[in-house]
C-alpha cells in the first residue's frame, strides 16, 4: 500500500507534530492510522495516509453509507432518516444566505441534495469522484455529474456546497482556491465538516466516528476553519450547527467501541451522548458538525 506522509501543516506551514490519537479503520480494512496534531496551530492530520491513487479501496464497501442509495443496518437507517430531514433544511439555508441561480454541489454523493434543489428551481451541477455514487446520482437527478473540478471550471456559481467533503480531499488549500475562482463575486460557499473539539469527540476519543480514518484526511476545529477560509480571502458570515450529526455519530461510535456490534444498550447510550453533546455545545458552539457560510471579502 502506498502511504504518503504530511511533512508540513497546510494551515500554518509548521513541520512539528505530536501524536493526537491512533484510530482504526472500522469500515473496510481494520488498519490503524495515526492522527498528528500540529504543534503551532493544533490542526489534526491523518498521517501517514493512502495517496490519491490508493485511497479508493477504503471507500469500496457496502457499509460506506454516503455512497449507498439504501440503508442496510439500523445505524444506516438513522443516517438516512436524518439525511431526509436535513435535505430541505439545507436547501432553505441556500435561499436564506445565497443568491438563487447556479449551484455546484462538490462531492455530491448519490445526488439527493442536488435532486432536492433541482426540484426547487436551481440550475444544478455536481462533482463526484466515486464511479458508483456518480452513476446513481446521474440516474436519480437527470444531471450529468462531473468526475473532477476541471470539467466545470469555466462556470461561475452563485452557490457552492461541500457537505462533509473537505475532510476527504488531498489537495486541501488548492481546492479552496479553485472554488473561489468558480464562485460569483456575490456568491456563497457552504462548508460542513466534523468538529473534533465537540464533546462527543472527547467522550469517544479514538472510537469517535467523526475521525473516520483514513477517508478523513483532515480534522477541523472552528479556529482552523476560520484560518483556512480567511487565508483564501473569505469571511465567515455564519457558523451553524448540524445538531442531528452528534446523535448519529455517537450511535456509530458506540458500535465501534463494541467491536462492530450494535447493541440496544449502545444505541441508547449513543442517543444520550449525542443529545448531551448538543446541550453542552449551546454555550460555545462546539457542535459535532458545523456549517461555515462563507462569502468573499470585498
Amino acid at each position: 500500500m502506498a502511504l504518503e506522509h504530511v511533512t508540513n501543516c497546510p494551515i500554518c506551514g509548521g513541520n512539528e507534530f505530536t501524536l493526537h490519537l491512533i484510530c482504526k479503520d472500522h469500515t473496510t480494512t481494520g488498519e490503524q492510522f495515526q492522527l498528528l496534531k500540529c504543534k503551532m496551530c493544533s490542526f489534526v492530520i491523518t498521517s501517514p495516509r493512502p495517496d490519491q491513487i490508493t485511497i479508493g479501496k477504503y471507500y469500496a464497501s457496502n457499509t460506506y453509507v454516503s455512497h449507498n442509495a439504501r440503508p442496510t443496518t439500523l445505524v444506516d437507517l438513522v443516517y438516512f432518516l436524518a439525511r431526509k430531514f436535513t435535505l430541505n433544511w439545507k436547501k432553505n439555508l441556500l435561499v436564506k444566505f445565497g443568491v438563487r441561480g447556479l449551484l455546484l454541489d462538490y462531492g455530491c454523493g448519490t445526488g439527493d441534495f442536488l435532486n432536492t434543489c433541482k426540484k426547487d428551481g436551481w440550475d444544478c451541477y455536481g462533482i463526484e469522484p466515486s464511479v458508483a455514487a456518480r452513476t446513481i446520482a446521474s440516474v436519480a437527478t437527470g444531471i450529468s455529474i462531473s468526475e473532477k473540478y476541471e470539467d466545470i471550471k469555466e462556470k461561475k456559481f452563485n452557490v457552492i456546497t461541500l457537505w462533509h467533503v473537505l475532510e476527504h480531499v488531498h489537495n486541501l488549500s488548492s481546492l479552496i482556491g479553485q472554488l473561489k475562482n468558480s464562485l460569483a463575486t456575490d456568491g456563497t460557499l457552504f462548508i460542513a465538516v466534523p468538529n473534533y473539539e465537540a464533546d462527543d469527540a472527547k467522550v469517544y476519543e479514538e472510537y469517535w466516528a467523526g475521525y473516520d480514518v483514513p477517508r478523513h484526511l483532515w480534522h477541523f476545529s472552528k479556529g482552523i476553519m476560520t484560518h483556512l477560509v480567511t487565508t483564501h480571502g473569505f469571511r465567515i458570515k455564519a457558523m451553524l450547527p448540524m445538531k442531528l450529526d452528534s446523535t448519529y455519530v455517537s450511535i456509530l461510535s458506540e458500535k465501534y467501541k463494541s467491536g462492530g456490534r450494535q447493541t440496544l444498550k449502545g444505541f441508547c447510550r449513543g442517543i444520550y451522548n449525542g443529545l448531551n453533546s448538543n446541550r453542552k455545545a449551546r454555550s460555545h458552539n462546539n457542535y459535532s458538525s458545523l456549517i461555515y457560510v462563507c462569502t468573499q471579502e470585498k
